[in-house]
């Protein structure tokens, strides 16, 4: 087997596993921009109930209300920064699954540069056999023709 043709068996291998990391970087992707997107409208429900509470307490409010609406608002910011320490966690996921996929794309493209390389010397060593056969082939007929000719 041709050195061109076990680097690029290699190659081959290394971008499978490229493929399989950019897939697990996608999902890890997605999973950030779905927690993003849940954080999001917890601070937007939080935002919203913060107004209708604000417009209650213009009409005013008693004790009570006051009490469940402070102890749902912390409720609410400490689910938000739950979720935010979630994200932060996920984040750190996302931005070390890019690393290995950026590094096996590195590799991948390395590989196939030596095995582009590769390829073209053995090229050129196999244009150079034939033309030396070519040669060896002319030079036979050559001598062919002169040693009948001068027998003749």
């Amino acid at each position: 087997m041709k050195k061109s043709q076990r680097i690029k068996t290699i190659v081959e291998i290394k971008a499978v596993q490229e493929k399989s990391a950019l897939e697990v970087l996608g999902a890890a992707q997605r999973k950030l921009q779905s927690m993003q997107e849940q954080i999001e409208g917890l601070k937007k429900y939080r935002k919203e109930y913060q107004q209708r509470f604000d417009q209650l307490g213009i009409k005013g409010v008693n004790v009570a209300q006051l009490l469940e609406f402070r102890s749902f608002i912390d409720k609410l910011d400490k689910a938000i920064m739950g979720q935010e320490q979630v994200l932060r966690s996920i984040e750190a996921e996302v931005t070390a699954k890019r690393k290995v996929w950026e590094e096996l794309h590195h590799k991948t493209q390395s590989l196939q540069k030596v095995c582009d390389s590769a390829l073209v010397v053995e090229m050129k060593q196999e244009a150079k056999r034939e033309q030396q056969e070519q040669d060896e082939r002319a030079s036979r007929i050559g001598r062919g023709n002169s040693s009948g000719t001068g027998n003749a």
